[in-house]
């Protein structure tokens, strides 16, 4: 099968990082994949725009940056039709993206089947985190690209909800969340050999990986650091870098335990499960409800035991008390309290990580697999425009 995948997406991140694992996995699994997304210069930052993208993003006035996003859905449009005229594919892959119309676009023009993969509502969290300048707009251009695709593929069934609450037929919608690379999780250290490396030796690692910024309140655990150090001798290893990192190193400072925190830095995705092996607790911090966080996936991987706060999301992979510890975020001390009960119980620590691990097989979480399921959705789209009845008869079962 030949596939058109379609982006817009230029940031290095967790974006990135499933955009590249399912173009590899669809290859990996016998596919033709070409690639049409933005031609960015320069050297990518790790968790942000990069290069001139974030400039035009901080120099260029909202409403201007939005229409320019916009207008973008031209060229973008012109080069899916290149593309499509050229290799003739069976289909299109795009990662949605707000004012990105130009894969419906082409889907239209040449009656291709298109499944859209969303990792969020970007109209509402745009309006809530970022401001939006033309939200009338947002809001359309949303709801025609769900409309209009063939397959949606939503991470969370939390965000599958939303989206048929706009209106979207459910059946038209198959919950895919991220997943891990196996390959990346062969030969690694043992969990003292990967202390050992960092110097770490001898101490009990609370681990957390990610862009770190302000919400994700590492601040709050180097407070318990403070506390726990010396009957836990506990440490804090950060696998990641971010802008709240100076913070955190102060905060560190003025509590007395700058030596009980490490912060790698950034780090190549393929390289962060034999630094994360080091950790005896993993933390997943608080994050939108809709969300399907790349770490969680890592940590099951290392059946590692997960602490992590108690909402919908988290509901669709953990189950507290087996597989981790979901602890309330309106408590102000529950976070705390699943460390203790962690730090102080080596068995509960051991069948939790054991129990996670078990999940990576149990709900078929890895990106061949993913994308062994988005080749078979492909399969039974057949005509985009004029379906059969049995076409989409297949279609209703294979999303069921």
């Amino acid at each position: 099968m030949k596939i058109l995948y379609h982006h817009r997406t230029a940031s290095r991140d967790g974006q990135s990082t499933h955009i590249d694992e399912m173009i590899a996995s669809l290859r990996a699994e016998g596919h033709g994949v070409r690639v049409s997304s933005p031609q960015v210069a320069g050297k990518n930052q790790s968790g942000g725009s990069p290069g001139w993208v974030g400039q035009l993003k901080t120099r260029m006035p909202k409403q201007l940056y939005e229409l320019a996003e916009l207008a973008y859905s031209v060229l973008a449009y012109r080069r899916l039709c290149a593309a499509v005229r050229q290799d003739k594919p069976d289909g299109i892959y795009e990662r949605y993206n707000l004012y990105l119309l130009a894969g419906i676009w082409a889907k239209k023009r040449f009656g291709l089947p298109l499944i859209l993969e969303v990792n969020a509502p970007m109209a509402q969290e745009r309006r809530q985190y970022g401001g939006l300048s033309w939200p009338r707009l947002a809001d359309w251009a949303e709801r025609y690209v769900w409309q209009h695709a063939d397959v949606i593929l939503p991470v969370t069934r939390v965000l599958a909800d939303y989206m048929v609450t706009q209106g979207i037929d459910p059946a038209r919608i198959r919950v895919i969340p991220n997943g891990i690379n196996e390959d990346h999780y062969k030969n690694l250290p043992s969990l003292a050999q990967a202390k050992d490396r960092l110097g770490l030796g001898g101490r009990l690692v609370i681990g957390f990986t990610g862009f770190v910024r302000e919400w994700d309140r590492l601040d709050r655990i180097l407070v318990w650091v403070a506390h726990s150090a010396a009957q836990h001798n506990v440490h804090l290893l950060v696998i990641g870098d971010g802008p709240a990192r100076a913070g955190i190193e102060a905060c560190a400072a003025r509590l007395g335990v700058a030596d009980r925190l490490t912060f790698t830095g950034a780090v190549p995705r393929d390289q962060v499960p034999a630094l994360a092996v080091a950790f005896d607790i993993a933390l997943q911090t608080a994050l939108v409800p809709y969300a399907s966080p790349l770490c969680l996936f890592e940590y099951l991987a290392l059946g590692k035991a997960i602490v992590a706060p108690d909402q919908p999301n988290h509901h669709e992979i953990l189950t507290s008390g087996v597989n981790a510890l979901l602890y309330d975020p309106d408590d102000h001390a529950g976070l705390e309290k699943a460390l203790n009960a962690l730090c102080q119980d080596t068995t509960l620590r051991a069948r939790m990580g054991a129990a996670a691990q078990q999940l990576i097989a149990c709900k078929q979480l890895t990106w061949r697999q993913h994308a062994h399921k988005v080749a078979s959705l492909f399969a039974a789209t057949g005509v985009a425009d004029e379906p059969t009845a049995g076409s989409a008869q297949t279609l209703r079962k294979n999303l069921l």
